[in-house]
């Protein structure tokens, strides 16, 4: 007889020729074999577990959890098909195994922890609930595919979250007012910074302008005094050069003078010895 499976499931085969169980999509099923169905699809299976921590505080985690055989293992396969498919996935059988699982170790870790600690990690704390459950999964060859947990609640009578929620938002409103209070303070600070530091810089250009003038009204009159003592020094230049030329000038007219005195002297010396003779 050939038999086989739908896509979400696979055949498991026993008897003659099979020394513990076979795992097959399709086979031949022979004469002192028998075969069972069992299909892969994950089930969700809805939980309110109760817990108590440290301080012996009860309350509730509501949680939907999504498992089923874990399919990429062949030695997790035979572990579910050995131990869960021979019951219904959705009997209490099963249910009651896997919510006992949850509960457990739910209880265990919070059971180690303040309700402090719980309330304020709630993201670590349902993080390693999954993990703890996932371990002792394992050994039945289930794998968690999804888990969504819920808001922690009280258990009636004892509305610790509810109280720690409440404080919560009043230290979150307080911190808004401080923080308020605190960005105005800053404003204002800040705006009379500005304005103090305009006025100091207002200050310091013209100051650094008046340094300027002056320094630029310095630079003119050094320059003029300059250009003026230049011109001095020419004119002085020039005087003396005049005066050297009119000295030269007049001791050349002496000399000039004598000479033409002398040569005078000399002619009328000469004309007065012609006449004698």
């Amino acid at each position: 007889m050939y038999k086989v499976a739908k896509a979400s499931e696979y055949l498991v085969i026993t008897g003659v020729g099979i020394k513990d169980i076979k795992l097959a999509k399709k086979a031949w099923i022979l004469p002192g074999q028998s075969y069972t169905v069992f299909d892969l699809s994950p089930v969700n299976y809805t939980f309110e577990v109760q817990a108590m921590s440290a301080e012996k505080l009860p309350f509730v985690l509501p949680a939907v959890f999504t498992i089923g055989p874990r399919v990429n293992d062949h030695e997790s396969l035979l572990k579910y098909a050995k131990l869960i498919s021979p019951h219904d996935k959705l009997s209490n059988h099963v249910k009651e195994l896997v919510q006992g699982i949850i509960e457990g170790e739910t209880r265990v870790l919070a059971a180690s922890m303040t309700m402090e600690e719980v309330f304020r990690g709630t993201k670590e704390f349902k993080q390693e609930v999954f993990e703890k459950v996932q371990l002792e999964l394992n050994q039945f060859g289930l794998l968690i595919y999804n888990a969504n947990v819920k808001q922690l609640v009280d258990v009636p009578g004892h509305e610790y979250f509810s109280y720690l929620g409440q404080k919560t938002q009043m230290e979150a409103a307080n911190q808004a007012k401080v923080d308020v209070a605190e960005a105005t303070m800053k404003g204002e600070i800040g705006s009379k910074l500005r304005k103090g530091q305009t006025l100091q810089n207002a200050a310091k250009i013209d100051a650094e302008t008046k340094v300027i003038a002056v320094r630029r009204t310095g630079e003119g009159e050094k320059e003029g005094i300059k250009v003026r003592s230049e011109v001095k020094v020419f004119e002085n230049e020039r005087e003396a050069e005049v005066a050297q030329a009119n000295s030269e000038l007049a001791t050349k007219k002496a000399a000039w003078t004598k000479e033409n005195n002398i040569e005078i002297h000399l002619d009328l010396t000469r004309y007065f010895f012609k006449s004698q003779i």
